[in-house]
């Protein structure tokens, strides 16, 4: 079974950067297609980066150049640093393969930021 292990979450003025991990305990990490995805409560997740293992990437409308993902195939884990933060961007992050083709989600991370 694959587990995805969220980190690096926590609380951030407006504005600010935060950088977000993602581990798999998958052998096969290298041929997944992974992404970021956020849930706020009471919403369903949304896409925020998505990284396909052929280097295609791509993110939703909102990030507008504030965020870059990236991946560590040896070290089976995903990368999101965050830029330029707003109040909106609270959210708990998740990542699990792009598209989502049924792993169990992990706990997530939570990012909240204070304007």
């Amino acid at each position: 079974q694959v587990d995805f292990v969220e980190s690096g979450g926590g609380f951030v003025q407006s504005g600010g950067s935060v950088s977000l991990s993602c581990t798999s305990s998958g052998g096969f990490f290298y041929t997944y297609d992974m992404a970021w995805y956020r849930q706020t409560s009471g919403t369903q997740r949304e896409l925020v980066a998505c990284l396909k293992t052929d280097g295609h990437l791509f993110y939703g409308d909102f990030v507008k150049g504030r965020f870059t993902m990236t991946r560590n195939n040896a070290e089976k884990s995903v990368y999101l640093h965050m830029n330029a933060l707003k109040s909106e961007d609270t959210a708990i992050y998740y990542c699990n393969e792009c598209p989502f083709q049924g792993i169990p989600w992990g706990q997530g991370t939570q990012v909240t930021v204070s304007s």
